[in-house]
């Protein structure tokens, strides 16, 4: 073993037993070519999730209520620019529906994602979280909605909302310019997310990892302000291009930050690495598969949860209009990362040594 897979490994340990690392060390891990070294950081972070939650693996019900959104994210493909997508928002009637098919099957928590709508939908939203929790009392709800003011915040936490996924994307101010529109505000970003917490939700956050003109030292300051922040939710996932945006190209233009490594393979790489680095951070978060994980790969969600997340979110949408929620191109919807598909998932975590659990799994919920 020469001396710097030996340090690079003495680093794994260090984030293992302390929960952090000086800058330049998570540096080092990011960029590292170094087989042997990498997979230390994937089997310490599977064994520390095994440690806490055994062989456990939490279900959320992923409920995409809307694909309609007024804001025009330079990378996403629901964004309001786009004129080649067909625009739905499900009735509350077909949420409830969803909800009451998602929990006869098992499901206790379901995630309401959408595109960001004006701030005058927020007493719609907070209408439906009073209707879900009334009708579902010992089930979780977990909002991925986007911004609202703090006032919403507030009102959406009374109506029964637990939880809000609201990801940053990037913390450098440099890089968020360079993926949003002029009116889109870092700033209100952060505060929305420290409001989140403030309130007692169960917060998430997270980027895309390999996302055009992310650098590795972007990469570290979104390790940082995370680990400032103690989210209990920590959501990690690929950048996967759409050809409907500017960066429908990306992949084809040119190396990743990772040396010998595709833009694609280290979009896929680093998000692997980055879920074990949380993992050590932050050993009973909740870290998701993601589903462009498995877009990406066909065997990656059993890589993200080898490389130490601990939730996966079958699709429960209507079948109607799931292939309308396009926010990248080639977003698997069904199979094993469905709810009709739970078979499939449950065999496939079986051949990797895991197993579902329905348990509403709150942050902080271990076996010991």
């Amino acid at each position: 073993m020469d001396n710097q897979n030996t340090d690079l490994i003495s680093l794994v340990c260090k984030l293992h037993d302390t929960g952090a690392l000086a800058p330049r060390e998570y540096r080092l891990l990011l960029l590292s070519d170094d087989t042997e070294a990498v997979s230390a950081l994937h089997e310490e972070a599977a064994a520390v999730s095994r440690k806490y939650f055994g062989n456990r693996i939490y279900v959320r019900g992923l409920l995409e209520i809307s694909n309609i959104c007024r804001n025009d994210c330079l990378y996403c493909g629901i964004r309001k620019s786009n004129l080649n997508i067909r625009r739905y928002s499900l009735t509350d009637a077909e949420i409830i529906a969803c909800c009451d098919k998602a929990y006869q099957a098992g499901f206790r928590t379901f995630v309401l994602q959408g595109g960001e709508h004006p701030e005058s939908a927020s007493e719609h939203i907070e209408r439906l979280c009073r209707t879900i929790h009334g009708r579902f009392p010992d089930c979780a709800i977990t909002l991925s909605l986007g911004e609202y003011s703090d006032d919403a915040y507030r009102r959406f936490r009374a109506a029964g909302a637990d939880r809000y996924l609201l990801r940053h994307e990037t913390y450098n101010p440099r890089h968020y310019a360079r993926l949003h529109p002029a009116e889109m505000s870092r700033a209100h970003r952060l505060h929305c997310l420290d409001v989140l917490k403030g309130l007692g939700f169960q917060t998430g956050t997270g980027i895309m990892a390999g996302s055009p003109f992310q650098t590795a030292d972007d990469i570290v300051e979104d390790i940082l302000y995370i680990g400032k922040l103690k989210p209990q939710m920590i959501g990690i996932g690929p950048f996967i291009p759409h050809a409907d945006t500017v960066f429908a190209g990306w992949w084809k233009d040119g190396p990743g930050i990772i040396p010998g490594m595709s833009r694609k393979e280290t979009a896929m790489e680093i998000t692997l690495r980055l879920i074990s680095v949380f993992r050590l951070m932050f050993p009973k978060a909740l870290i998701p598969a993601t589903t462009a994980l498995s877009t990406i790969s066909s065997s990656g969600r059993e890589a993200g949860i080898l490389a130490g997340a601990n939730v996966v979110m079958p699709n429960i949408t209507p079948h109607h209009v799931r292939q309308d929620y396009s926010l990248y191109d080639g977003k698997v919807s069904d199979g094993a990362e469905s709810a009709e598909g739970m078979d499939s998932l449950c065999s496939l975590l079986g051949n990797i040594g895991y197993c579902i659990t329905w348990d509403k799994g709150d942050y902080g919920s271990c076996i010991v």
